[in-house]
């Protein structure tokens, strides 16, 4: 079962067995990292092609540690000219990349074993939702006049609203004639309510406000 499918020369049923296993696993990889996750678009195009691929090149490359090196760097150039990814998104591109380089070198039972393990391993983690924030869990962004002092403003409608908030960055807006308050708050019973917004929208004279689980860069 671990045993190597290529031959020392190679054949064509030897090529297809290690091309079409590395493809069917691709395919797997990309539903199993797609379960219950937000991801872009294109993240289960490139996983279902990312194995195969690298298993054409590490075909065509294998014995040869001067192309294998020089492949490297162009992996490396096209990583770092991409747009960075969440964890979940790379190690799901890190994974399809291990499947290719086993089926690469003809071990398609041990990239199929490989994939067993972490697709049990991923879908355990979601499904207990390991490592998620809480659902009450928001950012919040409100914009106020320069006059007012934002130390402890809203406290009283955060100890109404919230069970913990924590102003963690301030920054001026509007050459300098605006605040944006920015803030990592836990809502009570999970859901924001109209009337934390409006009673916030009071109290910063109807700026914006924006409330969200965004990611910090999002909230910039």
């Amino acid at each position: 079962m671990f045993n190597c499918v290529i031959p020392a020369a190679m054949t064509v049923s030897a090529f297809l067995i290690c091309l079409l296993s590395a493809l069917v696993l691709g395919v797997l990889t990309a539903l199993v990292f797609s379960f219950r996750s937000e991801h872009s678009g294109n993240l289960p195009f490139a996983l279902v092609l990312v194995p195969p691929i690298v298993t054409l090149v590490i075909m065509m490359v294998n014995g040869n540690i001067g192309a294998g090196l020089g492949v490297a760097g162009a992996f490396s150039l096209i990583r770092f000219r991409s747009a960075p990814g969440t964890a979940r998104e790379l190690s799901g591109l890190f994974t399809g990349t291990a499947i290719g380089l086993a089926c690469g070198m003809g071990y398609v039972g041990i990239a199929a074993l490989f994939f067993l393990v972490v697709a049990a391993t991923v879908l355990a983690l979601t499904l207990l939702h390991f490592g998620e924030k809480s659902r009450s869990y928001r950012h919040l962004r409100i914009t106020i006049p320069e006059n007012l002092d934002y130390d402890g403003l809203f406290d009283d409608i955060f100890d109404k609203y919230t069970t913990d908030h924590e102003l963690h960055k301030v920054k001026t807006t509007n050459m300098g004639t605006l605040y944006e308050l920015s803030y990592h708050i836990h809502i009570k019973g999970g859901d924001v309510s109209k009337d934390f917004i409006d009673e916030l929208r009071c109290r910063n004279g109807n700026l914006n406000i924006v409330c969200g689980r965004e990611s910090d860069k999002d909230m910039l």
